[in-house]
């Protein structure tokens, strides 16, 4: 992991400008995502820089700085600048689940508490969870919640994992994402999914054919009003006259889908735009899943190695790799008891996890431990072909202590961030 400051660009925005002509969109939703320069760093006081890289599997992390020419990111490999193996940028991954014992409040307050520390860690990004009417995640807007973290931060970029399509118009979500793009200096991020068979499609009215059956005409309307085009039409689902794009944005919308199934993986690459991959699934799996995306956007004329995708992954770092499972252990099940409450419309009944095997499935499969454990959970994760963002979720153990404690050492003695802020002044 290395410190890295990019020159300053002009106009204040990372992205591309639109062509003198109004006529078409100024890019290809398959070019890559771009990040906005870290100005901020350097109004913070200064302080010692940390390690510059993730190391390799079984090394220390080398205490040599590097050039400030770059965003920070995570590499896998120390030769990377002989290899010129691309960089990998770290974030945190919010849920803000609601714990027995506490209140609804708290978790929201919480999660904004850490969004604010990630940046002072040294972070590039917080990207906020949506879910509706458990208490696993109690923000039911991650639109929302992002811009409220948008206003509380100055460098970070801010993005959702996601949005529910299934629940939305298309074009009310084009309008708040532009709308956030422009206020925050290109530093949103638009993630978006399909969902699940729950009763938010009864309560917003959307039904269970817009679930199974809607998603792609969701998304195809929602790309023609992030594309830059002056005006929008309805397609079959969504029927509706053109109409003005307002505001229209000046630069691309960086944009991803969740993604767990072929179909959706598919429509993904068929549009050329890069995956966010879930906790659940092991680096194989995420292999996989990569690899069919690549052979589908390529058959689609679009190129694999300019689509940068984003993989999340629970992090919990302690002294011990014992010390880190037992925090997982204890916090995590009271979390996810709360997935428990979702209310199916399909009729499908049972088929849920075992909350023991699933709690040691993914302490097992992601940085979860001492250090130097996390150190080579992450370096493996960075070598995902075409991964470019890995998004951590570090509210397994509960309590705002701890997480605080994981932010700071995830930053510090894992990915090597600088650390001229403590994470307590973020609080």
């Amino acid at each position: 992991m290395c410190s890295r400051r990019p020159a300053r660009r002009s106009g204040g925005s990372c992205c591309g400008r639109w062509p003198a002509t109004p006529s078409g969109p100024a890019w290809s939703v398959t070019s890559a995502s771009s990040w906005p320069s870290r100005t901020a760093i350097g109004s913070r006081p200064s302080g010692r820089r940390r390690s510059t890289r993730t190391p390799t599997a079984g090394s220390s992390p080398p205490g040599a700085s590097c050039s400030t020419s770059r965003p920070s990111c995570v590499t896998a490999d120390p030769h990377r600048a002989r290899r010129a193996e691309p960089d990998v940028h770290a974030h945190l991954f919010l849920l803000a689940g609601h714990r027995p014992g506490g209140t609804h409040a708290e978790a929201l307050a919480g999660a904004h508490r850490y969004g604010r520390a990630a940046e002072a860690a040294g972070f590039d990004g917080v990207w906020i969870a949506e879910h509706h009417f458990i208490p696993y995640g109690v923000c039911p807007s991650a639109v929302a919640f992002a811009a409220h973290l948008l206003g509380a931060t100055s460098r970070i970029a801010v993005g959702t994992a996601a949005c529910v399509l299934s629940n939305r118009h298309p074009v009310a979500l084009g309008e708040e994402a532009v709308l956030l793009h422009e206020l925050s200096g290109g530093r949103f991020r638009l993630g978006v999914g399909r969902g699940g068979p729950w009763v938010d499609l009864e309560v917003f009215g959307t039904g269970l054919d817009r679930f199974r059956h809607g998603f792609g005409d969701s998304m195809e309307v929602l790309l023609r009003w992030l594309s830059g085009t002056p005006t929008v039409a309805g397609n079959a689902r969504f029927p509706f006259r053109p109409v003005p794009v307002v505001p229209r944005p000046r630069s691309r919308v960086p944009l991803w889908v969740a993604a767990t199934s072929p179909g959706t993986v598919d429509l993904a690459a068929r549009y050329g735009l890069p995956l966010l991959l879930g906790l659940h699934a092991d680096l194989a799996e995420k292999a996989e899943l990569l690899a069919r995306h690549a052979r589908v956007a390529r058959a689609h004329g679009h190129d694999p190695a300019g689509i940068h995708h984003a993989s999340a992954h629970l992090a919990q770092v302690a002294g011990t790799d014992d010390a880190a499972a037992r925090a997982v252990r204890a916090g995590l099940p009271p979390l996810l008891a709360g997935t428990a409450e979702y209310v199916r419309l399909d009729g499908v009944t049972g088929g849920r996890r075992d909350p023991v095997r699933y709690v040691e499935h993914l302490i097992d499969i992601h940085p979860v431990g001492s250090p130097r454990r996390c150190r080579e959970a992450v370096a493996r994760a960075a070598a995902l072909p075409g991964v470019r963002h890995l998004l951590f979720m570090v509210e397994a153990a509960g309590g705002r202590d701890l997480t605080l404690d994981t932010i700071h050492r995830l930053a510090v003695d894992v990915l090597g961030l600088p650390a001229p802020d403590t994470v307590a002044g973020a609080v």
